[in-house]
């Protein structure tokens, strides 16, 4: 049943995908405004009683209903399943941007694909290269593929029903907009929500960067992976993007310009200089990770039946 709603909701996101800005952040958005102006004091304690009342019950609740469902009829637990997969996973939100940067790229319009890249970012790039907008794509779409969809079926794998993915959907937007925030207000009410994503990303984000690696440059991945990711910001996101270059044979990170500035980063990856013919690679990377994850989950389904 989990392969098939695997496979079923893929399908069902590649035909009709979802907006997840116009449908799910905004319901996402409400919860955590109510919890925010309820508990919201400061204090890092408070933070996490929030979180935890907040994330929780529908993890749980999501458990529960598969099932009670489940005992009624399997094929209700599995439509259940699908749709809670279909609200929280999805290759759309990642490629949207990503194919239009490739489009404005491949036209030599520099200007519209610098515009692109800064509204994915929620950053100005108004004086980045070509090669350095080929770099900051490759990132987002190395992390967005792996936060809308192979993060969510390890996690959809490993917990009961559809949980895990409600799970790291709600962890990773809290993540984003509690925090990420360094104002005043919120002082240190959002550093649980921050290190609960932290944990719950860990294993993910391996599983991620091993795909990555089998179905692409293996020596190179592993070895930017060990000795490139420590030098990241966020250890787990280095992970990805260190062995997503390395399975690519292309150098990423490096120094960008944000708002007319250069922000210093390490470099990642290993070969050539980002160009954009490696913005196809990406997408052949992302192809093969899925049709991988796709027979291993078969393979496991096989041998359940078998046993």
């Amino acid at each position: 049943m989990t392969l098939l709603a695997l496979v079923l909701t893929l399908v069902l996101e590649q035909f009709r995908p979802l907006n997840a800005a116009r449908y799910l952040y905004p319901l996402l958005a409400s919860l955590g405004q109510f919890f925010e102006s309820r508990f919201n004091d400061g204090q890092a304690r408070h933070g996490t009683a929030a979180w935890c009342l907040m994330v929780l019950p529908p993890v749980l609740l999501s458990a529960v209903l598969h099932f009670v469902l489940y005992a009624v009829h399997p094929l209700a637990a599995l439509l259940f399943n699908i749709v809670v997969l279909y609200f929280t996973m999805g290759f759309r939100h990642t490629s949207h941007f990503f194919t239009r940067i490739h489009a404005a790229l491949r036209a030599q319009d520099l200007a519209n694909a610098r515009r692109l890249i800064g509204e994915w970012r929620g950053q100005l790039h108004d004086q980045s290269s070509s090669g350095e907008i080929v770099r900051l794509a490759l990132e987002q779409g190395i992390v967005g593929a792996h936060r809308q969809v192979f993060a969510i079926i390890v996690c959809f794998v490993l917990l009961p029903g559809p949980s895990g993915a409600v799970l790291y959907r709600m962890a990773d937007y809290y993540a984003r907009t509690w925090g990420r925030r360094a104002d005043a207000e919120i002082g240190e009410f959002g550093e649980f929500a921050r290190r609960a994503f932290a944990v719950i990303e860990w294993l993910p984000a391996r599983v991620t960067a091993m795909a990555f690696s089998i179905v692409g440059d293996f020596e190179d991945a592993v070895y930017c992976w060990r000795t490139q990711a420590p030098e990241w910001h966020d250890r787990n996101e280095g992970i990805l993007l260190a062995s997503g270059a390395g399975a690519l044979g292309v150098r990423i990170g490096q120094p960008i310009q944000v708002y007319g500035e250069i922000v210093d980063r390490p470099e990642l990856g290993t070969g050539d200089e980002a160009e954009v013919e490696y913005l196809q690679s990406f997408v052949g990377l992302v192809r093969r990770t899925l049709v991988l994850s796709v027979l291993l989950l078969f393979v496991l389904s096989v041998s359940r039946i078998a046993a």
